[in-house]
């Protein structure tokens, strides 16, 4: 029996960056919609084959919409926004570095971090298909494998079995036989563990400054005096002689890696 429609949607989610690309191409700079690679205008009289122009310009606007979700759901962007925002407030001063430039810190990191797979991607899938040499389901098929190999990479053993028993599919005898509607939600559940794992870290030793700090005033009698007031400098000239942002921007890059 075919799976239910639904789930073959969500199988293609982390695909749709693909067809943005191909959805791209058929739109010729003067702003008209040209064909796709392969195909031939229809003859006068006769319909055209299946509205293929009208739903590459559906497929294209929908991608856009999902273009953030498809971001944060299939990337490295979650792990590193939740760090950099951890480190953010363990230092003490939440409101810098600002949201948007904490936000575009994240998007070039997932760039760097993403872009062996997205090569991957545009050598095998998405070139072939622009050049006729690949229809759409093997393109797909072909984008499919360096994404769930990343995905899988980062994705501990105990949530995807969390979320193929709860599932209402048959147990995989391996890897590969896993949906890839399951391995997207156990990739972000595991991304969000090792996220708050590496927050943990970054806060204990500014924990054991506030900690210093109080014990300090108190001994002094100082106990109207907020201990963050003494803190903070002590904080970031610590982050400051450490290189904190480089030590937590090469953490995260390198916590990446198989």
């Amino acid at each position: 029996m075919s799976r239910p429609r639904p789930r073959r949607l969500l199988s293609t989610l982390p695909l749709l960056a693909l067809l943005l690309a191909v959805g791209s191409g058929c739109v010729a700079a003067d702003g008209t919609v040209g064909l796709p690679a392969g195909a031939t205008a229809p003859v006068a009289g006769q319909p055209a084959a299946g509205g293929a122009t009208g739903v590459q310009l559906l497929v294209l606007l929908t991608v856009l919409s999902l273009a953030p979700a498809l971001l944060v759901m299939v990337t490295s962007f979650t792990r590193i926004v939740i760090v950099l925002s951890l480190v953010r407030n363990a230092v003490g001063v939440p409101q810098l570095p600002p949201n948007q430039v904490l936000i575009g810190i994240a998007f070039l990191l997932t760039v760097f971090v993403m872009a062996p797979v997205w090569k991957t991607v545009n050598e095998h899938a998405l070139q072939p298909y622009l050049a006729g040499e690949l229809d759409q389901g093997a393109a797909i098929t072909q984008a499919e494998g360096p994404i769930r190999e990343f995905m899988l990479a980062q994705t501990r053993e105990a949530d995807l079995e969390l979320f193929v028993g709860l599932s209402s599919e048959e147990r995989p005898q391996t890897v590969v036989d896993v949906p890839t509607y399951v391995v997207i939600p156990s990739f972000l559940l595991s991304e969000l563990k090792t996220a708050f794992q590496m927050g943990f870290i970054v806060f204990v030793p500014f924990l054991i400054i506030d900690i210093v700090v109080s014990a300090a005033l108190l001994s002094m009698g100082m106990m109207m005096l907020p201990p963050a007031v003494v803190s903070l400098p002590f904080k970031i000239l610590l982050f400051v002689l450490v290189d904190g942002w480089g030590l937590i921007i090469g953490s995260l890059v390198s916590s990446f890696s198989k």
